[in-house]
């Protein structure tokens, strides 16, 4: 098979960008390169992301763009316009779209990866240009799809009940962790903490900020803990989008000097942040599959999260969860994890074997399978 992919949201700057889907790309194409020798890919890129930096074996070409297609307005034409003549130039047997869509010309049986669909179930937290394409492309590229991958079970029930796509079209390929996501050595934490200034106790958030990550409620319950625990908040992530009500909620709440915003958090840091954080919390109202939960399990810090979506999937019984518009919940659960230590002990060791249960190398099997199914009109 030679399988065309377009990578072009693998980010390789420092932004908000390099979450969700970039990652999941690098590590599809990562664990697809340990376990495919004999198959032909032809990877895009965006501008300036060369084979070199990826280290793919020898039958991965990657071709990087002369536009800056990690931008939607360049991204958009390039692969509804440009992608079908090269997958023709290139005489592709397959492609493979990792974001939704596929180009709705596509001369090939294409597969496409749905991380979610949350600007069908929260239209209004979306740009109304962003929302449209998005609805409109993926709809569409889901209906000619030969196999969809969806990263949660979750997903693929939304792809059934919101786009009326076959259950037996739907491989369920589940995100996990990247090997550096573990406990650090004791030493090599003390000296992070000690660089940062960290508190000896705080609580964590992390996500790009925007609307569906749900940071007013977590603000609200945060404003009732801190009436009788002095427990600082910290908050990782990059500017995303509609965050303005976050910093007015901040500002109404009184928190200005309680709430630390580090901004983007780069990727050789990030276990020691969750793995330094008393508690972690993701109060996300909606995840395809949900990250950082997983991720702050695999670095030995108990977990609250929010009942709904993904969550409990990727979560199971190593975490508390709890209604995602029940501020006085959310207090309650951070309140029992900073002041019970037993409790807190039981959910770091539930955690830390929940996320060794996720595997990127089961993801690219399943993915791999898909491919060989699509090729041969399964």
């Amino acid at each position: 098979m030679h399988i065309a992919i377009n990578a072009h949201l693998l980010a390789h700057t420092r932004s908000f960008r390099r979450a969700g889907v970039s990652h999941y790309i690098e590590q599809v194409l990562l664990h697809l390169g340990r376990l495919d020798r004999q198959n032909r890919y032809t990877v895009y890129t965006t501008r300036g992301l060369t084979s070199a930096a990826l280290g793919l074996p020898p039958n991965f070409r990657v071709i990087p763009s002369h536009l800056p297609t990690i931008n939607p307005r360049v991204r958009i034409p390039w692969e509804q316009l440009l992608a079908p003549l090269l997958l023709r130039s290139i005489r592709a047997d397959l492609f493979h779209g990792v974001l939704n869509v596929a180009p709705l010309f596509c001369s090939v049986p294409s597969v496409i990866t749905i991380h979610d669909l949350a600007f069908i179930r929260f239209p209004q937290t979306f740009r109304a240009y962003n929302r449209t394409y998005l609805d409109f492309a993926t709809r569409l590229s889901a209906k000619r799809a030969s196999r969809i991958l969806a990263v949660s079970e979750h997903t693929k029930r939304e792809v059934v009940g919101l786009l009326g796509i076959p259950e037996d079209r739907i491989i369920v390929t589940p995100n996990a962790v990247r090997d550096h996501f573990r406990p650090p050595e004791p030493g090599v934490l003390a000296d992070f903490r000690a660089r940062k200034g960290l508190p000896e106790r705080f609580l964590l958030t992390v996500g790009t900020l925007e609307p569906r990550k749900n940071l007013t409620t977590l603000l609200e319950a945060y404003a009732q803990v801190v009436r009788t625990h002095q427990v600082p908040l910290l908050i990782g992530g990059g500017k995303g989008w509609l965050y303005d009500a976050v910093f007015q909620r901040l500002e109404a709440l009184g928190l200005r000097d309680l709430v630390e915003f580090v901004g983007y958090i780069e990727e050789e840091e990030l276990p020691l942040w969750y793995a330094a954080a008393t508690v972690f919390v993701f109060p996300s109202i909606y995840e395809g599959f949900g990250m950082p939960p997983l991720e702050a399990m695999a670095c030995g810090t108990p977990v609250i999260t929010s009942a709904s979506a993904s969550l409990p999937e990727v979560v199971g019984d190593a975490g508390l969860m709890v209604n995602p518009h029940d501020a006085g919940a959310f207090a309650q659960a951070i309140m029992a994890l900073l002041d019970d230590r037993a409790l807190h002990q039981d959910l770091r060791e539930r955690g830390l074997r929940r996320a060794k249960a996720f595997s990127w190398h089961t993801t690219a099997e399943r993915t791999l399978a898909a491919y060989e199914a699509a090729v041969r009109g399964f």
